[in-house]
């Protein structure tokens, strides 16, 4: 399969795929962040936005949220479950906003898809100029030391087109600012069985080499991956959220 196939030829099948997600945790989190880090305002951008489920509860929290990708056929399906935000097709590394906002957000370890440390800075340069002063940038990130190459994450689902099974994992060659992350589909319908598979470029840096990336424009806290509690990394876990004050 092309690296984009995931999002382009089975993007109908994308929100089956993150079903096992609590998109309302963690956007509810995220209000909270914003309430008690940010400067409260409801401007919001998400990049990456997919399909839309995280602009949807943060519409339902009361906020004027709008969305980027820069895939048109995930855009296509935000905007039906969303027809009041409003989505354009750009690169999150090099994107721009008619008015700054208060809150920009990157889920589901999106920031790695700038794939390169060099468009990972010029997306960080890019949020950092689409929020206003004192603005909050929120996303979660895996530390390329600490990826267990032999570790998935798995889930099944049942719906009218048949039993699928969805499965995930990182894998860090141990050198180098690119790591991967494999993706497999299996479906199941009238016994007969299809196989998907699919391998994204991500950039691969560390939770320190990140966090240096970030202080030039921002005032950052790392936190633990944890959308239930709010609470400091404890330097030990592979995965942690990111919450970035604009200086």
């Amino acid at each position: 399969m092309p690296s984009n196939a995931i999002y382009t030829d089975l993007s109908g099948y994308y929100d089956l795929m993150c079903a096992d997600i609590d998109y309302l945790a963690q956007s509810q989190c995220i209000h909270r962040l914003q309430q008690l880090l940010g400067n409260g305002g409801k401007r919001h951008l998400d990049l990456a936005c997919g399909t839309g489920p995280h602009v949807r509860h943060l519409l339902d929290a009361g906020y004027q949220s709008s969305g980027l990708d820069i895939n048109q056929p995930m855009l296509d399906r935000a905007l039906i479950r969303c027809p009041e935000a409003q989505f354009s097709l750009q690169d999150m590394c090099q994107f721009a906003v008619e008015q700054p906002v208060d809150l920009i957000t990157c889920f589901l370890y999106s920031i790695h898809y700038s794939a390169e440390i060099e468009r990972l800075k010029a997306c960080i340069a890019s949020v950092h100029g689409a929020l206003v002063s004192g603005g909050l940038f929120c996303f979660n990130a895996v530390d390329k030391y600490r990826i267990d190459n032999d570790s998935y994450m798995s889930h099944s689902v049942l719906n009218g087109e048949g039993h699928f099974n969805f499965s995930s994992g990182w894998h860090y060659s141990g050198e180098g600012e690119q790591q991967s992350l494999k993706l497999r589909i299996e479906r199941t319908a009238a016994n007969v069985t299809q196989i998907w598979r699919d391998q994204h470029p991500m950039v691969a840096v560390t939770f320190d080499e990140l966090t240096a990336l970030l202080q030039p424009y921002f005032e950052v806290h790392v936190l633990e991956h944890d959308y239930g509690t709010i609470k400091p990394w404890d330097g030990m876990s592979g995965n942690a959220l990111f919450v970035c004050v604009k200086r």
